[in-house]
């Protein structure tokens, strides 16, 4: 049972709705059936993550407070 993202056409309402079978949920904002299926961020996959550079007092990997090179990660 998949979960869809949907956006109301009447009321411009997101939500999400878990699907079972081929029955089509409502909107529970206006109770309208005019929706678009939108394609969430899980869906698509591959979003990318920023990781911070080392700014000193941790090793940046493990977080150790001994600094860069200090655990046994390395």
């Amino acid at each position: 049972m998949p979960i869809y993202e949907y956006r109301c056409r009447d009321c411009d309402h997101d939500f999400e709705a878990l699907v079972r079978g081929r029955r089509m949920p409502v909107c529970p904002a206006c109770d309208s059936d005019a929706l678009h299926r939108r394609q969430s961020a899980f869906a698509v996959g591959g979003t990318s993550i920023t990781v911070p550079a080392h700014t000193g007092g941790s090793c940046g990997t493990c977080g150790d407070p001994r600094g860069p090179g200090a655990c046994s990660i390395n």
